[in-house]
């Protein structure tokens, strides 16, 4: 099965990844900035790496190809948002969603690109959001990020294609993460939430991880430089 590092890796969506790929027999490096992650990747029996992915990334990277015995794939889980629309948020702030969801992401497939390009079936995921395919007043920074998410894939995978390597994107809806619980608390805004989609529900973190695997997999082996939307139908409405 593929090598694949999972950013991210400690909670939410990464953690959801990392889960389900271990169940599907990859081996998985786990990383993550909080020291949570060193528990779960022992919980899964898999290796576990403190990483702050706006740092060096090409020692984290070695590391993670010597422990697992290479690398073939990859998903960019880790995230940053901040509530700062146009007129409040600093040049710091937009700094640091860009750096962590699109600057890292670039980074890390370029720190990876030597051992991906010398695996079979190689696949890089990024997750991006529907917030980077519909507009949402209050996170610029954040819907710029994962728009550019989108741009990047599309670029990596005309470039990659050639060499065997597929580049894709996961748009989730409004997921149940720690990222999104604050806004959870609110009642009024659960319910906007759970109401936004035709599905009449948020999703979890396990149905994204799905549609992960399946980019990552043999199954999606034609499939490069796209967006795959997990929503709930919530994207029909806009």
């Amino acid at each position: 099965m593929s090598q694949v590092i999972v950013t991210g890796a400690a909670s939410g969506i990464g953690r959801a990844c990392a889960e389900v790929l271990v169940a599907e027999g990859h081996h998985v490096a786990l990383w993550d900035l909080v020291p949570e992650v060193l528990d779960v990747a022992a919980g899964l029996g898999m290796t576990g790496q403190i990483v702050d992915v706006t740092g060096d990334l090409d020692a984290p990277v070695a590391v993670a190809a010597e422990t697992l015995g290479g690398l073939s794939g990859l998903v960019h889980a880790a995230g940053r948002v901040a509530v700062e629309p146009v007129g409040a948020f600093t040049a710091a702030s937009w700094d640091a969603v860009l750096d962590v969801n699109l600057r890292a992401h670039a980074l890390l497939v370029q720190a990876m690109l030597p051992w991906l390009q010398k695996a079979t079936n190689a696949s890089v995921v990024a997750i991006s959001s529907i917030e980077g395919l519909a507009a949402n007043p209050f996170i610029p920074a954040y819907c710029a990020s994962k728009a550019g998410l989108l741009g990047l894939t599309r670029s990596m995978a005309a470039q990659l294609g050639p060499e065997g390597i597929r580049v894709n994107s996961v748009c989730p809806g409004f997921i149940i993460t720690p990222m999104i619980q604050p806004a959870l608390d609110i009642d009024e805004i659960r319910i906007g939430f759970e109401q936004a989609a035709p599905l009449g529900r948020m999703g979890q973190p396990v149905e994204i991880a799905h549609a992960v695997a399946f980019l990552l997999s043999d199954k999606a082996s034609f499939i490069t430089g796209t967006e795959l939307v997990v929503d709930g139908g919530l994207i029909c409405k806009h």
